[in-house]
């Protein structure tokens, strides 16, 4: 467990994710940091809940104001029987929940420079320009880090001052890039990798381990030219409305009189426009504008009253991310200046523009959405039928905005499917769970804390996996009756799945997903946009099998030769079930399971631990010697040393019971072993030493004639299954830094943590909440395109950000490609449609099929007489329509792409 402090301990548990993109001493510098938000609308509750799960020393919650029905709009930590309280007073405890290690206060008092002074990094909303102004000129002159968001309607702005001593630490977050190098001449160095080695001029570097120059090695950063720069073209993403600006509607236009609690007329939007001309005209040098944009001023005007969910989402998250920058000094902080707008949620055309009385309030919970979209897009909204797929944090982000923005509030439903149940690791960013919520259902969990948000949502907790074994669940009736499907997955796979549902019923899809600082959205949009499918990313690079099993010279060698040793000793045996396998494998199989079962059958603890104390001799001591007798450490191909560039010489190991990674080994492996055969293990490390410096340890002699490969092209990969690398008390993650680390020894490879370890070796996915809820954010803005039936390709959104950086690009998604066949364009989104059942009520038969499609297509079409004759399988009674793929040819025989088949049958 950690308090908060310098000296404090850091709970892997719960911030293991977030650690992955901080790393521990940003998180360590974050937890001396006293934070101030003032401002708990909606925006400052988003900052104040994101900050809050990061993880700083503590929170000071100031509002001077209370709760009217327009916060209830996006401020999810106010109720409607909190009306006239005090929002920081009211928020206090629902944030204090977030995170037990972070103390919140509220505060309620005036932001006296006095009060001020006990803060390391203060956060307004909510303010006006005066006291923005007087609270920046304080924080500069004293050393305290400002941070000034706003939100109005569409529109935002983010403003950042952190003095001129703020230093930054880590730029961009990224893994620092290294490579295997020779002299080729001097000066110049060659990479031995085959890959691109993504060094760029400018770049600096430092040298280790090169032989024969060794002065260079451990040298201070030199900078170097890269030779022969591969040339590819640059790709320009259409930035949308975000850009860096010294100036956003000049902040004089805030002291206009105005009342932003209503709907503005045409009349005052036109008295802003002259306003905004004459503050224009008494600017000077590059402040003063040649010509404003009217247009943009008068739909600001418009909408500058409301106050929404998904745009405080956004820039709740940026916000944040600013704020843990200040805190920490990781990543680039924004300079200095943000502005986003998202009209293009907007109606499409003016003719449908929301009325001024559309636009009023109505003393409810929306009235905060109502301002710019009107009361109709309410309407719409409550009648929503959405299926979320996963609970996680995505999915809770999403949750969360569906019930502010209240969807599903009328006849509509929001389904939620999530298999998952919570765990400690999911409370840093997943935050509609508590610490009690520990091994609850994730759906039902997330269903219950958003129905306290707003008790009008309709929502429904599943617990099902979607793919093909749900499809007598999630069939025809059910996606038919869908307005749309929102992705929360962590998987490709489940993505393509849904993709391709979505795509077959025609219905939009809200794609999105995040790695660390990184986020994306894609929108799929039936008969406009292509679909996630349509493009895929390139596959990851992976190691070759002869430098994992014998010339291994980087961390990640040996920890993905650990995680192939557990999965191939404790969870392949016991799972392999077939020997309908290619090749050997089914041999190989057969002498697993009679090692399993005949010579490895442990009878009790001790041999147990006989069998951990032997398999560990094998592995670094035998295995090595064995590899140095067949390439002897001299040996030398072609006038060349055959131990050089990639190949590390090894050396082989001499157990010790009184070397800790040995006993961690023997302790780990001994006690994976004893559970797979059902017998009680033991944590006892003295026992343990005692037991096996007992073991008697067979004399090993290197033969001749043993075959080592060197090289892939002799080696078969192997698909494995996944250990549980998130539980700490399983001996996995135990078996797996050990193995590694004393396979590094072995070829003098720097070691890695638990921390690194357990990253690359479970291939754990980088979280943090930040991105998250700005990611979620802009879903949320393309999902109010979708409900008022925008038709426009223009009008949405693909976004990519990375909040390190920082880095924004936006782009209209990409059409759907047009195939053609004769004269007739069409889609993925298009199909023949059959219906089986004829008017006389009898199934059509194949000629009659045939038949049909003469007029279509010229020669024979390829389809299944009688599917479950085919299939042998019986059609279940969910099935309504059947699926026939085409194979088509012209009258000159070329093959002919058409569309599928959608042949009814009920």
């Amino acid at each position: 467990m950690a308090k908060n402090g310098n000296d404090a301990e850091i709970d892997e548990g719960l911030y293991s994710r977030q650690l992955y993109v901080l790393g521990h001493d940003a998180m360590k510098r974050m937890q001396s940091s006293n934070v101030l938000i003032s401002g708990l609308r909606g925006l400052g509750v988003e900052i104040a809940k994101n900050v809050i799960l990061g993880g700083v020393k503590s929170v000071t919650l100031h509002d001077q104001g209370v709760a009217e029905w327009r916060d209830l709009s996006s401020q999810f930590y106010l109720r409607e029987e909190d009306l006239g309280k005090n929002r920081a007073e009211v928020s206090q405890s629902r944030l204090a929940e977030l995170n037990s290690y972070v103390p919140v206060a509220s505060y309620n008092g005036a932001l006296t420079n006095e009060y001020l002074t006990q803060f390391q990094v203060i956060v307004l909303t909510n303010s006006s320009l005066e006291e923005q102004l007087r609270v920046g000129e304080f924080c500069h002159s004293n050393s305290i880090k400002l941070i000034i968001a706003d939100t109005r309607g569409l529109f935002g702005q983010l403003f950042c001052d952190f003095g001129e001593d703020m230093m930054v630490f880590d730029t961009n977050g990224e893994q620092p890039l290294s490579a295997m190098v020779s002299m080729d001449s001097p000066g110049v160095v060659t990479c031995l990798d085959e890959a691109r080695h993504g060094f760029e001029s400018g770049d600096y570097v430092t040298f280790t381990e090169v032989q024969g120059m060794t002065e260079i090695n451990g040298c201070q950063p030199v900078e170097i030219k890269v030779l022969e720069e591969a040339q590819s073209p640059s790709q320009t993403l259409e930035s949308g409305t975000v850009e860096y600006n010294e100036y956003w509607l000049n902040n004089d236009l805030l002291k206009v009189g105005f009342s932003l609690t209503s709907g503005l007329s045409q009349a005052d939007a036109d008295e802003l426009v002259a306003l905004a001309g004459e503050v224009n005209s008494a600017q000077t040098g590059s402040a003063k504008q040649d010509q404003l944009d009217q247009a943009l001023l008068k739909k600001f005007a418009f909408v500058a009253a409301g106050d929404l969910a998904p745009i405080n989402a956004f820039f709740g998250g940026l916000a944040a991310q600013e704020v843990m920058k200040a805190c920490t000094g990781k990543f680039m902080p924004i300079n200095q200046w943000l502005y986003f707008d998202a009209l293009e949620c907007l109606p499409e055309t003016e003719e449908v523009m929301p009325t001024e009385e559309e636009s009023a309030p109505r003393n409810c919970r929306y009235d905060g959405q109502i301002a710019v979209f009107g009361d109709k897009l309410q309407e719409l909204l409550a009648k929503q039928r959405y299926f979320l797929v996963g609970a996680g944090a995505i999915g809770c982000e999403l949750l969360k905005n569906f019930a502010m923005m209240g969807l599903a509030t009328g006849d509509g439903e929001v389904i939620v499917t999530d298999m998952d149940t919570i765990e400690k690791s999911n409370l840093n960013r997943q935050f509609l769970f508590r610490p009690w919520d520990v091994t609850k259902m994730k759906s039902e969990t997330a269903a219950a804390a958003v129905k306290q948000m707003n008790p009008a949502i309709r929502i429904t907790g599943h617990q099902n996996r979607v793919g093909p074994d749900t499809e007598k669940v999630y069939d025809d009736d059910f996606f038919e009756n869908l307005d749309g499907v929102a992705n929360a997955l962590d998987n490709v796979d489940a993505r393509m799945y849904m993709d391709r549902r979505c795509v077959y019923y025609r219905k939009p899809l809200l794609e999105s997903g995040t790695l660390g600082t990184k986020g994306n959205v894609q929108v799929v949009i039936p008969f406009i946009t292509e679909s996630y499918s349509s493009s895929q990313d390139p596959p990851e690079k992976s190691i070759p099998i002869c430098t994992l099993k014998n010339f291994p010279n980087a961390i990640e060698h040996t920890l993905q030769w650990a995680r192939d040793e557990f999965e191939g000793l404790f969870k392949q045996p016991a799972e392999n079930r077939t020997l309908k396998l290619p090749g050997a494998q089914p041999l190989e199989v057969l002498e697993a399971v009679y090692k399993s079962l005949a010579t490895d059958y442990p009878r009790s603890w001790e041999d147990c631990v006989a069998w951990a104390r032997n398999h560990w001799q094998w592995q670094y001591n035998n295995n090595i010697r064995q590899l140095l007798h067949n390439f002897p450490p001299d040996q030398v191909n072609s006038g060349a040393p055959f131990w050089s560039g990639p190949k590390r010489c090894p050396h082989p190991l001499e157990f010790s019971t009184s070397n800790d990674l040995h006993l961690d080994y023997v302790m780990a492996a001994a006690n994976l072993f004893a559970l797979s055969y059902g017998l009680e293990g033991s944590r006892d490390r003295a026992v343990v030493a005692k037991l096996a410096q007992e073991v008697k340890v067979p004399v090993f002699t290197p033969k001749s004639g043993v075959k080592i490969h060197v090289s892939d092209q002799e080696l078969q990969s192997a698909n494995s299954s996944v250990g549980k690398f998130d539980d700490d008390t399983n001996f996995h993650m135990d078996f797996i830094v050990a193995a590694s680390n004393l396979r590094a020894e072995n070829y003098d490879i720097p070691p890695a943590d638990r921390h690194k370890s357990k990253l690359i070796a479970g291939k754990i996915i980088p979280a943090i909440a930040t991105t998250t809820a700005a990611v979620v954010g802009l879903v949320c803005l393309e999902m109010l395109k979708i409900v008022q039936g925008h038709k426009k390709l223009e009008s949405f959104k693909n976004g990519f950000m990375n909040l390190a950086l920082p880095f924004f690009a936006f782009s209209e998604p990409i059409a759907a490609p047009i195939h053609k066949y004769y004269e007739i364009n069409w889609t993925l989104w298009d199909r023949f449609e059959v219906k089986g059942i004829q008017t006389s009520g009898e199934e059509m038969t194949l000629r009659q099929f045939l038949d049909y499609f003469q007029v279509f297509i010229i020669n024979y079409l390829f389809m299944t007489e009688i599917v479950t004759k085919v299939s042998k399988k019986k059609l279940g009674k969910h099935v309504r329509a059947l699926v026939f793929e085409l194979c088509c040819n012209d009258q000159s025989d070329e093959d002919v792409e058409v569309p599928y088949v959608r042949y009814t049958i009920r």
